[in-house]
């Protein structure tokens, strides 16, 4: 994953992430800032899906999202009990 992309949100991942305490969100943005900024974080490639997901899990959270090069685009932002279940 290269350092230094854009952040693009799916408008039901904003929307899922307005419902989520304020707390929440902002550790959410945090680990997603140090993932943009140096590649760092607990970032596991999903299997079997395609085009390829990552997730970085944030606490009980995880954020969903594809990998294209120059930006990164949030599919979703869900608790860890609803975050493989299909849509």
């Amino acid at each position: 994953m290269s350092v230094g992309k854009g952040i693009v949100w799916a408008e039901s991942a904003r929307n899922q992430l307005r419902r989520i305490d304020r707390e929440t969100a902002m550790r959410i943005f945090e680990a997603l800032t140090i993932l943009i900024r140096s590649g760092e974080g607990d970032v596991l490639k999903l299997t079997d899906i395609h085009p390829p997901e990552y997730r970085p899990r944030v606490g009980d959270d995880r954020v969903r999202f594809h990998d294209h090069g120059e930006r990164i685009e949030i599919l979703f932002v869900r608790h860890r009990r609803d975050a493989y279940r299909s849509s």
